[in-house]
């Protein structure tokens, strides 16, 4: 009797389930997006069940995403929105089917045209009206830019603008009902992305989660563009090549780093207390392997000084020790760093023949003057966004290999200027992840429910370990994050499960080793 009843029970919830996801079907197939955002024509309109793997046979494909699980039942919206007569936008909406009234924009990265649908799924997974856009290009060459005004101001600021202006209208009248609290998550350009929003837009946004943020953004594109400059091309008599940075000379940061934090780990939790001294690794009489010859010396001693005008004034600060291993992907590579060569060939100098070879002072000063579509974000506080309660999040891997992490240092020390801890405390915090590469992986507990990258699945969605609901918990209950306890599985693969655990600092505190197991979160302390 009991299984009769039992097996009723789960035919009518059935029935019910599958009556919600048709009505959810219909409501989405009968949607008219294209009729409520003004300059809008319609590519895609679609219900997209949970298990669906989603193809982009359109995508660029130098974006590299071809693909994408979705995980969530939704209704799936692409539209073109035109910004001005010369420029515009595609732009994504997923609207998952169980909203919890929570709206999430997702960024971009380098300078490019690249929605990620990795964090469209992610958001929409956790029940955010998750929007993104291509910033008003499509793919990652900068060619686009080249004679074309409009679209540099879609790629600084107007891009995410009207994605957020597009999304929250269209979310409100497919619910029926406003949404209730906003958020944005990016990292790099994306981390750039949200301050820009705060500082332009500051009532976009309830809560901006900013990671690797390239602030600063001419001198951030010069710092990057100086590094040919100093390695040399690959060909080059000094070049030093990768098989040198990625073995002896990264060891012997790490032996001179290492244990500042009083661990023995391979790890460097605090990058701005590591002054590395490259002068060891200088060849001499009875050393002739594994060294450096003076020009080589000084290749190293330049890129870890901070990038200056003869004058003293600062450019950009060094390079932080430790990311040598991916570094030499780009910036090490001698070869020039394709983001800046491209800004300063179709952006900067309107001049598709520049040469990176050439790249100097006038280059840099070039850039900051002509502050394309104003793209610069650097500001100094944030009033309208502080005043309105505004929350915002920042963080960076202590092993960056294209952003130093000493930038976010500056800039957060920036935005406090004469003010206590206490009061910056109670609209930013800042957090840096030692082990962390640019923006994900690397040997330290990087994972943090910072985007839609496949170990996030192992995670969960809580504010401890989960940087965006750590965000939402500051914003709705008020409970601010002291610490992000990041995770770390065995080889990155969430299958094999996890390595160890490490509670990051809120700046300007960092961790000591206290303990006796280094892979146990319980010996770390923030001091």
């Amino acid at each position: 009797m009991f299984g009769t009843v039992l097996a009723l029970a789960l035919f009518g919830t059935a029935l019910v389930t599958g009556t919600q996801e048709e009505a959810f079907q219909k409501k989405c197939l009968s949607f008219k997006p294209e009729s409520l955002v003004k300059g809008a024509t319609r590519n895609v309109l679609e219900f997209v069940p949970a298990g669906t793997i989603l193809s982009f046979p359109d995508n660029d494909p130098t974006c590299n995403r071809g693909s994408q699980l979705v995980s969530r039942d939704l209704c799936r919206i692409a539209l073109n929105i035109e910004t001005s007569g010369s420029s515009s936008i595609t732009f994504e909406a997923w609207l998952p089917d169980d909203w919890s009234g929570r709206f999430l924009a997702t960024g971009n990265g380098g300078i490019d045209g690249c929605i990620k649908y990795e964090d469209l799924a992610y958001g929409s997974a956790n029940a955010f009206a998750t929007v993104g856009a291509n910033n008003g290009k499509n793919g990652t060459s900068g060619e686009p830019f080249f004679n074309n005004p409009g679209t540099v101001i879609d790629f600084a600021w107007r891009s995410l603008h009207t994605s957020v202006e597009a999304g929250k209208k269209l979310s409100k009248h497919f619910f029926k009902e406003d949404y209730t609290k906003s958020y944005y998550l990016g990292c790099s350009l994306g981390g750039r992305q949200g301050i820009k929003s705060a500082e332009k837009f500051p009532g976009d946004f309830d809560g901006i989660v900013a990671g690797a943020p390239a602030v600063d953004f001419n001198n951030l594109v010069s710092w990057r563009a100086r590094f040919f400059t100093i390695t040399g091309h690959e060909d080059s008599l000094n070049f030093i090549p990768a098989e040198a940075w990625k073995t002896w000379i990264h060891d012997e940061v790490i032996r001179q780093c290492d244990t500042l934090d009083k661990a023995a780990d391979g790890i460097i939790e605090d990058a701005s207390k590591c002054h590395f001294d490259p002068s060891t690794l200088l060849c001499s009489a009875g050393k002739t392997e594994k060294c450096l010859n003076m020009d080589q010396l000084q290749q190293l001693n330049t890129i870890f000084a901070d990038y200056t005008f003869p004058s003293g004034e600062l450019i950009f600060p060094a390079m932080q020790p430790g990311s040598e291993v991916n570094a030499i992907e780009k910036l090490y590579a001698g070869t020039p760093f394709g983001y800046s060569d491209d800004w300063f060939k179709y952006v900067v100098h309107n001049d598709p023949t520049w040469d990176a070879s050439t790249f100097d002072l006038d280059d840099v000063r070039a850039a900051e003057r002509l502050n394309p579509g104003d793209i610069r974000t650097y500001p100094s506080s944030l009033p309208p966004f502080e005043r309105r309660g505004g929350k915002l999040l920042m963080y960076h891997g202590q092993q960056d290999n294209q952003i130093t992490t000493l930038n976010t240092d500056r800039f957060f020390k920036r935005l406090q200027g004469r003010r206590s801890q206490a009061s910056m405390d109670e609209w930013v915090r800042y957090f840096r992840i030692s082990g962390m590469n640019h923006c994900n992986s690397g040997p330290g507990a990087w994972v943090l429910g910072q985007g839609g990258n496949a170990a996030q699945k192992g995670i969960g969605f809580d504010r401890e370990r989960n940087v965006l609901k750590a965000m939402v918990d500051w914003v709705e209950k008020g409970v601010a994050p002291e610490f992000l306890e990041g995770t770390k599985f065995v080889t990155d693969n969430v299958e094999l499960g996890v390595d160890f655990t490490r509670r990051h600092c809120m700046f300007p505190k960092s961790n000591v080793f206290v303990g006796n197991d280094v892979k146990d979160a319980g010996s770390w302390n923030c001091q």
